[in-house]
């Protein structure tokens, strides 16, 4: 029974960095951090890395820390909530930088509705060069109406 409650505590981790990542886009990256994320939001970056990918390192940081301090004297909860980080970074690093911004060719052809929509809330997204004036901060989650503009263009074809 235990390890249930441990899976369902890594779930409502997953779920609850969905909201993390929506307050720190718009509050931080969006505000104090701009710094870091504004060569994210310029069309045709030429390098292969951004500055933007600093907060990678900072969002795996506590992560990597629960899973040190979730192995002291045994596994325990600090590593479940960690490994909750780690997944939705990975949920994250796939939907975000290989589905929408295509830094690697792995899901080229892609035609289901839910991805799609993601792709078309986070062009929304950069339609703003700027820092203010923003819209869909989510990443697994965004309005439902762009899931809805997909669905109609994929039944479509």
């Amino acid at each position: 029974m235990e390890i249930i409650g441990y899976l369902l505590l890594t779930a409502i981790v997953v779920v609850l960095m969905e909201a993390a990542t929506w307050l720190t886009h718009k509050f931080i990256m969006h505000g104090f951090g701009w710094y870091l994320h504004e060569d994210h939001h310029q069309p045709g970056y030429p390098h292969v890395f951004e500055k933007n990918d600093a907060f990678f390192i900072v969002g795996a940081i506590p992560s990597i820390l629960l899973f040190w301090f979730g192995t002291r004297g045994g596994i325990n909860y600090l590593f479940f909530i960690g490994l909750g980080i780690l997944i939705y970074g990975t949920l994250y690093f796939l939907v975000h930088d290989v589905l929408i911004h295509r830094r690697f060719k792995w899901f080229d052809k892609t035609n289901n509705w839910y991805l799609k929509g993601l792709r078309k809330a986070h062009k929304m997204h950069h339609k703003h060069l700027g820092k203010e004036e923003g819209e869909c901060f989510g990443m697994l989650y965004v309005p439902m109406k762009y899931f809805k503009e997909a669905r109609m263009s994929t039944v479509r074809k």
